[in-house]
């Protein structure tokens, strides 16, 4: 990313230039508009820094046309002969700052160097919503090994109509791998899904194989249960290893036949549906420890497909996060939050006990502006991280501490932590986090 510097002073544009390039931020000069667009149009900048007057169009001029191309793209205007109202109609016209002349290096730098934390925000963003867009159809957001390799499953096995068994943490999207089986698959009746912690005994056979009429008090006419309904489609058990033992053995004789009895009757009824199983237990552990059918569970255990948890995809938070607010905004009509990169690194330094759904509803109260934020950050389990992620998120705590004593000022900063300016930039730009966040709003 490169900082294009228009100025036709060339004292002022050595020394700009060299301030700058000081601070290793890499420039591209032009003496006048004409010559800046010339360049815009060939190889875009991440940030302008311009002067008000110049030869020919000016700076607003300059800021409109930019404007124009692209809104996002922070300028920033700079002038000997300013005065309030100049600096106010610069800020109307969507300046991203401006700077009275005479300023120092230090405060050209610092200007600057938000002006390409924001863009670097900007254009990452830009590059999830076009990862969400190419995932959307799916459903499977991630770009995580993990989550390659379940999206690498569901594509093998979707079309090979075999059951399926899905285990993950509750929230970790066992529904939604499911559904995009099911989508994927080209069956094309339902998709029923049947919580089988929710399924009363008593009825469990009437919902899951219907009844005939007479069946029982109250049972006037035939009724068709989930698993007829469900002909050419697939179904969903979700929650299977709460279902009682009297259960599994009913569901094993129906996924080993694929026939049903209905309630009160005597006639063999064929069901034509796939069945997928989700879990959030271990059903191995339960099958040896006596508290689920070994049987059952060996029938089930033909294809498998692990969910990670969050906390092991933690690089597919920002990619989640994108995704959950675009969809949580067109819900409520609403324009999507834009947090800054101290606040996404807050959400990828939270553990997310509930998983996929905790962090959807979190972004579904930020669209709905009852909390600004995440709140205090939680440390990363021990057992779930590894001693980088640890280390990266104690570090980012301090100095995100220290950054909101010193307001965002990051040379006070540097010195109340006793490192070196430069050592505390690097370690601000590989932890992500935006100084500016913690800068007192101006007024």
């Amino acid at each position: 990313m490169h900082v294009l510097l228009i100025e036709d002073d060339p004292i002022v544009m050595i020394g700009a230039t060299q301030a700058l390039r000081l601070a290793n931020m890499e420039t591209r000069q032009a003496t006048s508009v004409e010559a800046a667009l010339n360049q815009f149009a060939s190889e875009r900048p991440a940030a302008i820094l311009s002067d008000v007057r110049l030869p020919g169009a000016d700076g607003f001029a300059l800021l409109r046309r930019v404007r124009e191309l692209d809104s996002e793209l922070p300028v920033i205007l700079m002038t000997g002969h300013g005065d309030i109202r100049m600096a106010v109609e610069a800020m109307h016209l969507g300046a991203y700052d401006f700077l009275e002349k005479p300023f120092s290096s230090d405060r050209l730098a610092d200007v600057v160097r938000r002006a390409l934390e924001k863009r670097g925000l900007v254009l990452e963003n830009r590059r999830l919503q076009a990862l969400v867009e190419a995932q959307h159809g799916q459903g499977l957001v991630g770009q995580t090994t993990a989550m390659n390799e379940v999206r690498r499953r569901v594509v093998a096995l979707a079309p090979t109509q075999v059951d399926v068994l899905l285990r993950g943490e509750t929230g970790t999207g066992k529904e939604v791998v499911a559904r995009a089986i099911h989508e994927a698959s080209g069956r094309t009746g339902p998709f029923v899904a049947i919580n089988c912690g929710a399924l009363p005994e008593s009825i469990f056979e009437s919902e899951m194989f219907g009844h005939e009429a007479g069946a029982f008090t109250g049972a006037t006419r035939r009724r068709v249960g989930k698993l007829e309904h469900a002909r050419g489609g697939t179904v969903l058990l979700d929650e299977i290893e709460s279902l009682p033992m009297s259960q599994q053995v009913k569901l094993l004789r129906v996924l080993q036949e694929r026939v049903i009895e209905r309630l009160g009757g005597n006639d063999a009824v064929r069901i034509d549906c796939r069945f997928i199983a989700a879990a959030k237990s271990d059903l191995k552990a339960l099958s040896d420890a006596g508290q689920f059918r070994h049987d059952l569970y060996y029938r089930l255990h033909v294809a498998t497909i692990e969910l990670p948890p969050l906390r092991e995809r933690r690089d597919d938070i920002p990619l989640l996060l994108a995704h959950c607010l675009r969809l949580s905004a067109d819900r409520y009509h609403t324009p999507p939050p834009t947090l800054s990169q101290a606040e996404l690194s807050h959400w990828m330094a939270h553990d997310w006990p509930g998983n996929v759904r905790e962090l959807r509803n979190a972004a579904e109260r930020m669209c709905l502006g009852l909390e600004p934020g995440m709140g205090p950050c939680e440390p990363v389990a021990a057992e779930a991280a590894s001693l980088s992620t640890q280390l990266d998120a104690f570090e980012w705590r301090l100095l995100t501490q220290a950054l909101r004593e010193c307001q965002g000022q990051v040379s006070l900063a540097a010195e109340r932590l006793q490192v070196p300016r430069k050592t505390l930039y690097d370690k601000i730009a590989r932890l992500k986090i935006d100084p500016a966040a913690f800068r007192a709003p101006r007024v």
